[in-house]
């Protein structure tokens, strides 16, 4: 009996506790809610944020391999026109060295014989040596005709010296300014104007006489030398005796030299036609 009424009074603890642990279960179950809403939420977040992530580092991944993929077809886009272009242009350089390569053969073989023109320049160059030893000669010859001709002109010039200085001739009575007592021998220009004639002149060069002050129609004053003289008396002014030429000024003729220029020239055609033909 005491067991039932102790069973008893226990069930009946145990229902006012199971009771109050559903009242107190009801209490909190607004607060468990929103609490598992929370966790849920923030869970789901996380999985959400890790999956965004990967998707982030996959999206990532496959644009990194694409541009790879068209800079590398690029790339190969490029190394493949530079090597056409390269390629070209070592074909294009190749047929221009054949091309000129068969244009020197063929000129060489059919248009300008090289033997015939080696034979040529040979001609020229023999013709040339010809030409300038015979160039050579003609100036030799120039050379001495200028020469002599330098020499016949300080000649002739110091015979008209000699005529004109004819009056420092030394005579018996009087030594010349050539003819020093204190020198050993006679100077050469006194040997030379013992050589030169004095040609005496025949008439006088008369002058036109100048009226004094211009007046036309003014007397001229008679002379009281004779007309051989060389100093007249009035106004008119001394004048030299007029000497005759001693020797022609005029170049002689070279007739031979003349010959000798138009006989070679025309030898050296005739060698230069030969050699072209």
């Amino acid at each position: 009996m005491a067991e039932l009424l102790s069973l008893q009074r226990e069930i009946e603890v145990f229902i006012k506790e199971k009771a109050q642990a559903h009242s107190q279960a009801e209490q909190n179950r607004k607060k468990e809610h929103q609490a598992a809403v929370l966790i849920q939420s923030w869970f789901r977040g996380c999985k959400v944020r890790t999956y965004l992530s990967h998707l982030l580092k996959k999206a990532v991944i496959i644009q990194r391999i694409w541009r790879s993929f068209r800079a590398n077809a690029h790339f190969i886009q490029m190394v493949k026109a530079a090597y056409f272009i390269t390629k070209m242009n070592f074909y294009k350089e190749m047929a221009v060295k054949i091309q000129k390569l068969w244009r020197g053969f063929y000129v060489r073989k059919y248009i300008h014989n090289f033997y015939t023109r080696k034979n040529y320049l040979n001609g020229v160059l023999i013709t040339n040596e010809l030409v300038r030893r015979e160039m050579d000669k003609l100036e030799e010859v120039h050379r001495r005709e200028r020469e002599n001709f330098q020499m016949m002109e300080k000649e002739r010039e110091r015979a008209n010296q000699a005529h004109r200085s004819h009056h420092l001739l030394s005579t018996k009575q009087r030594p010349g300014i050539f003819n020093s007592p204190f020198r050993p021998a006679p100077d050469e220009m006194e040997q030379l104007l013992r050589q030169v004639k004095h040609h005496t002149p025949t008439s006088m060069a008369p002058r036109v006489w100048t009226p004094l002050l211009g007046l036309p129609g003014t007397p001229a004053p008679r002379s009281s030398r004779t007309p051989g003289s060389s100093l007249v008396i009035g106004r008119f002014s001394y004048s030299r005796p007029i000497l005759p030429p001693i020797v022609s000024r005029e170049k002689p003729t070279r007739p031979q030299i003349n010959q000798w220029r138009q006989a070679k020239s025309t030898a050296v055609e005739g060698d230069f036609k030969r050699l072209r033909g």
